[in-house]
């Protein structure tokens, strides 16, 4: 396994949940990290709990739903440290929402944010890591990118639309020497829940109770970080919530019953 020291890690998504975790947990252990979220000033905290030199990070705040060009915010990455060795994609919104009451700028919202957003800045990342003739990108997805779930129409397919194109990605850039890894989490105790938008694109505010009572963001950004650095193309993070990701393989029966009967929330 490789070393993290001194790498270069660019987390979208770091301002809280699994990017904050991945972006103290990878500072912690002494790498370089670009973190990004809309919220310059919350970035500003996750770094300031760690009380570390500003030499080790930089704080580069971005909109994934309206990421048109980047080549400008990556060129302040290459000016700060030279390189970009793991892009993790990170920055993403969910939904509580049935199809019939989801307007489709909500649709369109989710699949913007989560799936263009993540491409664009892939698509600016990529050339950079093929002329260093190294590189990882990873996504997080979620266990609903593997399947459909209850009120989750628009980011269920948001996350499909992930696996879809990352496994191109992989496929394309082996001889590049660039991993690409899949991140898919089920229920992790984050804000991801409060942040949901609803049918109207009004925000859920709340907190899932199945979230509440699940693993934490610290100990799933250790599991994801350990798999990327073993190049898994998958890694799987979560609880017993990750069955239904086997059962809907190998007993599809099963789980088309279970779906309709598992708590969406």
């Amino acid at each position: 396994m490789q070393k993290i020291e001194n790498t270069v890690w660019w987390i979208t998504g770091a301002s809280s949940g699994i990017g904050k975790g991945l972006a103290q947990f990878i500072l912690r252990k002494k790498g370089k990290v670009v973190l990004s979220s809309r919220n310059a000033e919350s970035l500003q905290k996750v770094v300031d709990e760690l009380q570390i030199a500003t030499e080790q990070y930089l704080i580069l705040p971005l909109d994934l739903e309206k990421l048109d060009d980047c080549q400008i915010i990556v060129e302040q990455v290459l000016n700060k440290f030279s390189r970009i060795d793991y892009l993790i994609n990170n920055g993403g919104i969910s939904q509580r929402s049935l199809v019939s009451e989801t307007n489709l700028a909500v649709d369109r919202k989710i699949m913007e944010t989560n799936f263009f957003g993540t491409v664009v800045l892939t698509k600016a990342v990529l050339p950079i890591m093929i002329t260093q003739g190294s590189g990882h990108i990873a996504a997080v997805s979620s266990v609903v990118g593997k399947f459909g779930f209850p009120l989750r129409s628009a980011y269920s397919a948001s996350k499909h639309a992930l696996h879809g194109f990352f496994e191109s990605l992989r496929a394309e850039n082996k001889a590049n020497n660039i991993y690409v890894s899949l991140i898919i989490p089920g229920r992790i105790n984050t804000a991801i829940s409060n942040y949901a938008i609803i049918g109207d694109g009004k925000v859920y505010g709340k907190l899932d109770p199945g979230q509440a009572n699940s693993m934490s963001s610290e100990k799933a950004a250790e599991i994801i970080v350990s798999g990327i650095m073993h190049h898994k193309k998958e890694i799987l993070v979560g609880g017993k919530e990750l069955l239904m990701v086997h059962i809907r393989r190998w007993f599809p029966s099963l789980f088309y019953y279970l779906s309709t009967k598992v708590s969406a929330t």
